[in-house]
């Protein structure tokens, strides 16, 4: 008996990986989040039972901790079991502490890497996160830490790494990200692209300056990307560059 940690990218069901599109045909349980795209969704056999465990921001919410012992249940009685995550299950996405918790309760873990959207997001708006003349490294940061982290982020020295620097989960708070930059000392006109609902067929993107950031309210599931790069939009020059996402749109 084995749980699957599986991620499902950031929703383009063409970006799964083989592996993880033939575990959804033979899971007899699948515990999925609350983002994972409809097409998906489709994937995971007839026969499987479903469990929705994701977090409406504005009603249900179902507990770490409650997560845990649903997985370590659905383990000890089911052959295959699959935690389906969106993005890559290690990358803000709390597969650690769900790894860590079978594995207390004697349960085989096997991850299944996903593409995170911190990289599909922008690829997907034309914007490679590095560049030889833009940018030679990035950063990716979460907007919603642990409040109860020794390790809080320290957006002073965000601000002066010269690089990109990629926020997740950070719809809700982009005017305390745009204020806590710009008091850092990062240039308002500092370019930013926000990738609403990246690589699915609602993609949206918007493109602005630090300044304006947070000052129109922003959709979630949106990544933030903030830097040179931000202006750039490969898809837009030669077909060899434009990156083959289905559903993409600028």
């Amino acid at each position: 008996m084995t749980v699957h940690l599986i991620g499902a990218g950031p929703g383009d069901p063409d970006l799964l990986t083989l592996r993880a599109a033939r575990l959804l045909g033979d899971a007899d349980v699948v515990v999925h989040d609350r983002l994972v795209s409809p097409a998906i969704m489709d994937l995971i056999a007839p026969w499987a039972t479903q469990v929705d465990v994701g977090k409406d921001p504005n009603g249900r919410r179902t507990s770490q901790g409650q997560i845990n012992q649903i997985l370590i249940e659905c383990g000890q009685a089911h052959h295959t079991v699959v935690r389906l995550k969106g993005g890559d299950p290690f990358v803000f996405g709390r597969g650690g502490e769900e790894a860590e918790a079978l594995a207390a309760a004697g349960i085989a873990v096997e991850v299944v890497p996903g593409i995170s959207s911190a990289v599909a997001g922008p690829a997907a708006a034309g914007i490679p996160v590095t560049h030889r003349s833009a940018s030679s490294g990035f950063t990716v940061v979460t907007a919603h830490q642990d409040p109860m982290t020794d390790s809080p982020l320290n957006w002073d020295a965000l601000a002066t790494l010269g690089t990109t620097l990629v926020v997740l989960m950070g719809a809700a708070r982009a005017a305390r990200i745009r204020v806590r930059l710009l008091t850092a000392g990062m240039a308002p006109t500092t370019p930013v692209a926000i990738i609403t609902n990246a690589t699915n067929p609602s993609q949206q993107v918007e493109r602005m300056t630090l300044d304006q950031l947070g000052g129109t309210p922003v959709t979630n599931p949106s990544v933030i990307v903030i830097g040179a790069v931000a202006a750039l939009d490969v898809s837009k020059l030669a077909g060899s560059l434009t990156p083959q996402l289905t559903g993409s749109a600028a």
